[in-house]
């Protein structure tokens, strides 16, 4: 084992599958050094960590600063960012957004930052950053407007990483995703989570609820390629990453019609028949505000891909079912 590396919301779906790959794989630092690391997992006390060999589970609040310096392993090598409270959440608790979203990371930064000399961390934020409907495609240049909590939140965490990466204290790399669908398990209080779970439902043969007007359109990724570019983006060489820190990650516009259209062409009529119109003001007017279509070409000079197109994410949804 070479170091460890940490991942806090590493039981999540996005957190324990990162996890399963490296256990696997291993991962690639910006020297060039590939390792087997340790894995430390930090999460809630009630998640359920994934069932792997050299890794651990400890329940960190990472919005207390002193219980994440204390959880930081002497021997970090790479953090990966990914705890967060989801858009819908956000919007509903304001003050419990401020501090996990913006409080939490502060947190993770000063402690990844004593505990090493420009140890690599690996962020998520999201195209709710933007707003104010920019011309579209959109670009690493384009100017952030977020129009909700979740995207304030995410902004002014983007900020901070940036100015870590700056000073030279930490190597922080923010990734904006796509929408991720289809995520597995059960809908939470994600704005979007009815992305995925207008598929994953009706896959089961269970009812599914559409909020949004099916002319709505999405960027969105899969979680295979979620998980293949926060794996990746370690690995890019430090001199190589933009001085802001932050990519937008690949993705697909698509509008719900098409993603209802599609599960139709592979489950059926019954499965697609299982969407129920239900529309949703407040949802509506949370993703109505996300962009749809980005301009991905640093992310493609730095090694990023993507889907291949809404038929491979389908296909992944069905090898889940």
């Amino acid at each position: 084992m070479n170091g460890t590396v940490v991942i806090t919301g590493g039981c999540g779906f996005l957190g324990a599958a990162l996890a399963r790959l490296i256990a696997t794989r291993g991962v690639t630092l910006p020297d060039g050094r590939h390792i087997e690391p340790r894995i430390a997992l930090w999460d809630r006390p009630d998640a359920i960590a994934p069932d792997l060999d050299g890794t651990t589970f400890a329940a960190v609040d990472i919005s207390d600063p002193q219980a994440v310096s204390a959880a930081m392993p002497d021997d970090v090598v790479l953090v990966y960012h990914l705890a967060a409270v989801v858009s819908g959440q956000a919007e509903a608790d304001y003050d419990l957004a401020m501090r996990v979203n913006l409080g939490g990371t502060n947190a993770i930064l000063a402690a990844t930052r004593a505990a090493g000399d420009n140890i690599p961390l690996i962020g998520t934020s999201s195209l709710a950053v933007y707003g104010g409907r920019p011309s579209e495609p959109l670009t690493e240049a384009t100017q952030i407007q977020p129009q909700n909590t979740y995207g304030v939140t995410k902004a002014m965490a983007e900020l901070v990483m940036a100015d870590y990466r700056r000073r030279g204290w930490v190597d922080a790399r923010t990734l904006r995703l796509p929408t991720v669908t289809v995520r597995p398990g059960k809908p939470n209080a994600a704005a979007s989570s009815f992305a995925s779970s207008i598929i994953r439902e009706p896959l089961k043969g269970e009812e599914a609820i559409c909020p949004v007007d099916p002319g709505l359109a999405m960027w969105v990724a899969s979680p295979d390629a979620a998980v293949a570019a926060l794996w990746h983006a370690s690995s890019v060489a430090s001199e190589d990453w933009p001085a802001f820190g932050a990519v937008n990650v690949p993705g697909l516009r698509v509008t719900v019609s098409e993603m209802i259209a599609a599960l139709r062409h592979h489950a059926g009529d019954t499965a697609a028949d299982l969407i129920r119109m239900e529309p949703d003001e407040r949802i509506a007017a949370i993703v109505g505000t996300w962009p749809t279509l980005f301009d991905t070409s640093l992310a493609q000079r730095l090694g990023f891909a993507g889907d291949a197109d809404l038929d491979a994410i389908l296909t992944q949804a069905l090898a889940m079912k």
